[in-house]
């Protein structure tokens, strides 16, 4: 297991019309480091985002794609995908206001 910071946890958010919809619920999906657990997760957005209190986290990893160049095959890189759900008294996170 790598020894990963805060910071180096939440790699961007994912901007999507589903992870749209899901911020009404107070729902925000990032893509994070392959390896953080949902504690570390957690940790991070309560230290990045003044005032937010995570309710939950669920993770997804997802393998890179098979892409191909003419006869030579390759994989673009995995990814880990996190919703983190936050309580009711929590503060919104200001990156996605405005879109």
């Amino acid at each position: 297991m790598a020894n990963i910071q805060y910071y180096d946890v939440i790699l961007k958010p994912v901007i999507t019309e589903k992870s749209m919809d899901l911020m009404a619920d107070k729902k925000y999906t990032f893509l994070v480091h392959t390896e953080a657990t949902k504690n570390q997760i957690k940790e991070a957005v309560e230290k990045m985002f003044e005032g937010t209190k995570v309710k939950s986290v669920n993770t997804m990893n997802l393998d890179g794609k098979t892409k191909r160049r003419g006869m030579t095959f390759g994989k673009t890189a995995k990814t880990k995908k996190a919703i983190v759900q936050l309580t009711e008294d929590s503060k919104d996170i200001e990156i996605f206001e405005g879109l």
